[in-house]
């Protein structure tokens, strides 16, 4: 399960993913990372069964946790199957189906918005 997880102000510097692989015994995979001095953002993958105990960990640390079941949307209508989400993807979230029609495997995206920027018709939005 992709799990969003934001913190601001971080006291003394706490590595929150350290800590909470450390204290649930659970290993968390870091897809993308944002972090600065004071605030930032991670993109998490942890297993679904583990996600609740993962989730209540960060946020005893402060952290704000939102599960993600849809990372890009794509709107059926604006959508003409040229495939130009395909070539940019660097996750292969994207590919043609049997009828080259374009399928989504959610699971496989970072949220790095490449895709969103190079769809010709605007077809694409990323989560927020």
């Amino acid at each position: 399960m992709k799990l969003l997880v934001r913190f601001h102000e971080r006291r003394g510097q706490e590595p929150i993913i350290a800590r909470t692989v450390l204290d649930t015994g659970v290993l968390i995979n870091v897809e993308r990372a944002y972090i600065e001095s004071m605030d930032g953002e991670v993109l998490i993958d942890v297993p679904n069964d583990k996600a609740k105990l993962v989730c209540e960990r960060l946020k005893a640390f402060g952290a704000e946790v939102e599960r993600l079941e849809e990372s890009v949307r794509r709107k059926e209508e604006e959508c003409i199957d040229c495939g130009e989400c395909i070539s940019i993807c660097p996750q292969g979230v994207f590919s043609f189906d049997k009828d080259w029609n374009i399928t989504m495997k959610q699971e496989n995206c970072v949220l790095c918005g490449k895709c969103v920027e190079s769809c010709p018709h605007s077809a694409l939005s990323i989560h927020q």
